[in-house]
């Protein structure tokens, strides 16, 4: 008995749709402009009732940024850190890759982390006032997705040790930056309006 298949010529498994013309794409930039106009509607309500208040506002007084600061600068450097695992990625380079996209998965952890001992240490309560329910329901809409997030992340991570992506199969790959680097792009709206804007508006 012969094997037939032993002079059947292999042939390379298909690429897919790649670069920007991947489905992929198209799903992404839509949960993008969904989720964006859900953050634009929850920040529309906070400046709305900041300018019908007339009380002092944040009631607490001016927000600290000892801890907000350093965990934006965090979130913000991950978004370059994962552009910068996408360029090995592309080149082929998979050690270095996912050791970067490692970097960035910890960044991540870390602002969650500094996030929740902000939380932890706010001296107001979810349903307290207007401000304290805007305050832990949009910086909790953002941490849910932060973390979604970081599990894209841990994805792409495991994928790229096993040597999933190269020059031409990496459009999963840019897809899930793409989400992270929405999540910090958003973060930039909330810092700006919870932590920044009482102080321009005092």
């Amino acid at each position: 008995m012969t094997d037939d298949t032993a002079d059947t010529p292999r042939v390379p498994l298909p690429v897919g749709t790649t670069g920007t013309s991947a489905n992929g794409w198209y799903g992404m930039w839509g949960l993008v402009a969904t989720e964006g106009s859900l953050f634009g509607f929850l920040l529309f309500g906070y400046y709305y009732l900041l300018f019908h208040n007339t009380g002092p506002w944040p009631p607490d007084g001016l927000p600290s940024l000892r801890i907000s600061g350093p965990g934006t600068l965090i979130l913000l450097a991950s978004s370059g850190v994962i552009w910068w695992a996408e360029h090995h990625v592309r080149k082929g380079r998979r050690a270095v890759g996912a050791l970067i996209v490692a970097l960035t998965l910890a960044m991540g952890v870390v602002f969650v982390a500094l996030q929740l001992k902000e939380w932890a240490g706010r001296p107001f309560a979810f349903g307290g006032t207007p401000y304290s329910s805007l305050y832990f329901t949009i910086t909790g809409f953002h941490m849910a997705h932060v973390v979604v997030g970081l599990l894209v992340l841990l994805a792409l991570l495991v994928w790229t040790a096993l040597g999933y992506f190269d020059g031409r199969r990496n459009a999963v790959f840019r897809i899930g930056a793409l989400y992270w680097h929405f999540v910090d792009v958003v973060w930039l709206f909330v810092f700006s309006t919870f932590y920044l804007s009482p102080y321009l508006l005092r």
